[in-house]
């Protein structure tokens, strides 16, 4: 194999990927009432009761929407990613994904071509409801709109590769519907999406570590440093390692001889 079938195959996985995106329109629309939701009717009225936020190490006041931007970034990620690994579901049910898998290239860079792909469409989403939340006065630096894309392909890298480890232990396309909200909403609630996470500590010492070995707290926070210019180092290494690690499940779950989708079918 030469580097152009490499190329073709990324490309053409990218392109359907994106076709799939642009015909799903509710997909989009679904992917930005969820944020905006939560922007317009939680945080106002959770407004009284946390007033304003410092997030170190900007030493600023920021308005509760403006804290919780970042998190619902990270949500609309968080959602993509379990999506991309339900249409994977989908195609195996159907036998397009059984289609893919079989051609001659490692099933590794298939595996890491569908998920650059799912990122691509992500970090479209996230820019599509900046551009919403700039009229409701969440407008960061104009650099940090820059300085948060290494973050968001990052952190998208993170929630989708959890999101095609997830689907590779799923046979039946209704049991991974069941399994997404078992994952995303403890996932995003038990995170410093909605909270600072000193917030929590003062509140459960137990809970806050729960919420900080949360991944999806990571991914929170290296977009939040990021949205400023600011490189969250603990969180970029956390999420880098959770990264790897989902990724490589991933990986061993649609191997054909050791994963487990083969044990599933043996069972």
């Amino acid at each position: 194999m030469t580097p152009i079938h490499y190329f073709r195959c990324f490309v053409g996985i990218v392109w359907r990927e994106g076709l799939r995106f642009v015909h799903q329109q509710e997909r989009f629309l679904s992917a930005m009432v969820r944020p905006l939701v939560w922007l317009f009717i939680f945080a106002a009225g959770f407004r009284s009761v946390l007033g304003v936020s410092i997030i170190p190490p900007y030493e600023t006041y920021i308005t509760y929407e403006v804290y919780i931007a970042p998190g619902l970034m990270a949500m609309i990620q968080l959602f993509n990613g379990m999506q991309s690994s339900l249409s994977m579901v989908y195609d195996r049910e159907m036998g397009s994904m059984r289609t893919l898998l079989v051609s001659p290239l490692p099933r590794w860079f298939l595996l890491v071509c569908k998920l650059l792909a799912g990122v691509a469409v992500s970090v479209i989403q996230v820019y599509a409801f900046l551009v919403i939340a700039w009229f409701w006065d969440i407008q960061p630096p104009l650099v940090g709109l820059l300085t948060v894309l290494p973050a968001l392909i990052l952190s998208g890298l993170m929630l989708g590769a959890l999101g095609m480890f997830l689907s590779s232990a799923i046979k039946q396309l209704e049991n991974f519907a069941g399994i997404m909200n078992f994952v995303i909403f403890p996932m995003f609630f038990a995170s410093s999406a909605l909270y600072p996470l000193w917030k929590m500590k003062e509140s459960s010492l137990l809970l806050y570590n729960i919420c900080w070995a949360n991944p999806f707290t990571h991914a929170v926070e290296l977009i939040r440093f990021a949205f400023y210019g600011q490189i969250n180092w603990l969180s970029l290494a956390y999420v880098a390692v959770a990264t790897v690690v989902f990724l490589g499940l991933a990986i061993y779950g649609y191997d054909p001889g050791r994963g487990l989708i083969t044990r599933k079918a043996g069972a």
